[in-house]
């Protein structure tokens, strides 16, 4: 599945709870409502009918897909994870670590979310930010 959406392209990022179900979607897609909210209801401590209201949000935002198969609702994420990850990676070193230049890609090697290949992706996209704003 090729995803092409970035929260930009959205006009939002997630939020903390929305970025929780991302996570579990990104890990394994389609999944049902059902089965989402049961991979984060420790986590999260809310009611099935909270995750299905998120996902009817992230939808509307354009960060799920949703189809029925076989008469069931399922979820696939339509924004791409590291893209998404490497915003919330520059908001954070920006904003709150105050940090300008370039951010060691390494420090996310130990990451269970990323492969080799995405942490690859995202020094690109880490190191592109770094290009642009030195223009």
């Amino acid at each position: 599945m090729n995803i092409k959406k970035t929260p930009s392209e959205v006009l939002t990022k997630p939020s903390p709870t929305e970025l929780a179900l991302l996570k579990v979607l990104w890990r394994r897609f389609p999944l049902s409502a059902r089965e989402i909210h049961n991979l984060v209801e420790q986590q999260l401590d809310w009611s099935y009918s909270s995750t299905r209201k998120t996902l009817e949000r992230m939808t509307e935002k354009g960060f799920l897909k949703v189809e029925e198969v076989h008469g069931i609702r399922v979820f696939t994420p339509q924004v791409s994870k590291v893209k998404t990850l490497a915003g919330f990676i520059k908001d954070f070193t920006r904003s709150v670590l105050e940090v300008d230049g370039a951010l060691p890609v390494a420090m996310f090697a130990e990451s269970k979310l990323l492969d080799e290949s995405e942490l690859s992706e995202l020094e690109q996209l880490l190191e592109q930010e770094v290009e642009h704003d030195d223009r």
